[in-house]
């Protein structure tokens, strides 16, 4: 471990956030095997977890079907006020979260307090949203019957999170389906168990009762195939590439589970002749580097009108230069390393195929030292580069010049990714001509920031199922019946 991680580490206030352990049936398990976690920006291994077995799923979903009963029959009010407490003990502690989340994932100190944050304000928004979980009643089509129907939560529920938000992705799934009174098992990203072990310590400590959450660390591919196996799981969400969703969704299918997935993203940032350049190139930094560029809603396929092309390149190479890279827990870092090798890698490598198709390298360049790669921008990118077609998972710009609305629209939804879309126009009439023609989950007009609790998150096409936040969220947990009284 590195100093500066071993430092940051002492000076926990809650040291036992910092559980090596498992979570299972609310009691901590150990394992004989262990889990290395590792610092990103360094290399070294922070500390290890208990690398559970595969046949630990089988006791997670037996502790889990035997909570369901008495969980889905509290009132929503109990499970709110323990998603609450949950809530405020994260608040409380959002420091130390962020201290281990910074640790094992690499994100700058800074958007680690801040997916806390984000994080927490999931349990309050479905702590509230359990409460007005409405049915409604039907006018009948047979004469003396009443028709109504009702929400019920679906079942016992598993939840494969990433490694890019390893706490706010755990809580938007969680927060909807504890509130909708479902159980839960967590499998977390096996570069970040840290940050899930840490939130079902605070779980337990809010009430949780035992078997309603859970935290299986460990390999993600057999615990993920166990867990999907079993026909007592009866929904999964799953946050993580294109690639591995369709593996997840081939082996639920065998039990036919509620699914909801939310897959890669390949976002258009479109600027029109009209827009502000400075403050489109504002907003195109934070689309784009937020997170070292490891987020699903980056900013990849910039698009600019050519009358303010020059101008937006020049302002935006400015900007890219002054981002400071470094250790996560340095002060003033903008960019952190990729969590992942690969992510790197892949970045060098669309690097390499754009300058060698013509694109201009601005900002940045190919260079690699460990898993860090530098802020690099790319000006003249065209379409038959790897950049135009592939999900660029890094701190990696590209821009395009485009001449019309109708060329961009195309360009745009040529995709098979359609979770995000952002535009920048002062043009009313534009703007509503493009929230509707845009093949994309999520449009953002005006502005890199459109997340949260009452939003319903999600992507079109191979970007996903489903939604998660918003009143849509819960129900991708519960199950609508139909009940029809005759004769009263």
């Amino acid at each position: 471990m590195t100093d500066i991680v071993k430092d940051a580490l002492n000076r926990l206030a809650r040291k036992d956030l910092l559980e090596l352990r498992a979570y299972i049936n609310g009691e901590w398990v150990d394992a004989d095997a262990k889990l290395a976690v590792t610092d990103p920006a360094t290399g070294a291994t922070i500390t290890h977890v208990a690398h559970c077995a595969p046949i630990w799923a089988d006791r997670a979903v037996e502790a889990a079907s035997a909570a369901l009963p008495a969980w889905s029959q509290l009132l929503p009010v109990q499970r709110g006020l323990i998603l609450r407490k949950w809530a405020t003990l994260m608040r409380e502690h959002a420091q130390d979260l962020a201290v281990i989340m910074t640790a094992e994932q690499g994100k700058p100190l800074a958007e680690s307090v801040g997916e806390i944050s984000y994080g927490a304000a999931f349990l309050d928004w479905f702590a509230a949203e359990g409460e007005r979980c409405y049915g409604e009643t039907i006018p009948s089509h047979l004469p003396g019957s009443q028709l109504l129907t009702k929400l019920q939560p679906i079942g016992v529920t598993v939840a494969i999170t990433p490694w890019n938000f390893p706490s706010a992705m755990i809580t938007r799934k969680a927060g909807a389906a504890l509130a909708a009174g479902c159980t839960m098992i967590v499998k977390p990203a096996p570069e970040t168990p840290l940050s899930a072990l840490a939130l079902a310590k605070l779980a337990e400590e809010a009430g949780m009762p035992a078997g309603v959450f859970q935290v299986l660390t460990g390999d993600a591919v057999a615990q993920s195939a166990r867990l999907l196996q079993f026909p007592e799981v009866r929904a999964f969400s799953f946050t993580g590439s294109t690639e591995v969703g369709k593996i997840l969704l081939k082996t639920s299918s065998d039990t036919v589970k509620r699914v909801s997935l939310e897959l890669g993203g390949h976002a258009p940032f479109i600027v029109f002749e009209d827009a502000s350049v400075e403050d489109a190139v504002a907003a195109c930094l934070n689309a784009k580097f937020a997170t070292s560029g490891q987020d699903c809603l980056a900013a990849n396929r910039i698009y600019v009108h050519r009358s303010l092309y020059a101008s937006f390149v020049s302002t935006l190479a400015a900007g890219v230069k002054k981002l400071k890279v470094g250790h996560g827990l340095e002060p003033g870092v903008d960019i952190g390393p990729m969590t992942r090798r690969s992510v790197a890698v892949k970045c060098q490598a669309q690097i390499l195929n754009a300058m060698s198709l013509g694109a201009k390298l601005l900002v940045g360049g190919s260079d690699i030292d460990g898993n860090f790669v530098q802020p690099t921008l790319l000006a003249d990118a065209t379409d038959d580069m790897d950049i135009a077609r592939d999900e660029t998972f890094g701190p990696v710009a590209a821009v395009f010049v485009f001449d019309t609305e109708e060329e961009v629209l195309q360009r745009a939804n040529d995709s098979e990714f359609a979770l995000a879309a952002y535009v920048y126009t002062n043009d009313l009439r534009r703007a509503l001509r493009l929230s509707d023609r845009l093949q994309y989950g999520m449009v953002a007009i005006n502005t890199p920031k459109f997340t949260g609790a009452p939003i319903p998150f999600g992507g079109w096409k191979q970007s996903g199922l489903g939604r998660e936040g918003s009143k849509h969220g819960l129900e991708e947990y519960m199950e609508i019946k139909y009940v029809c009284f005759g004769n009263l």
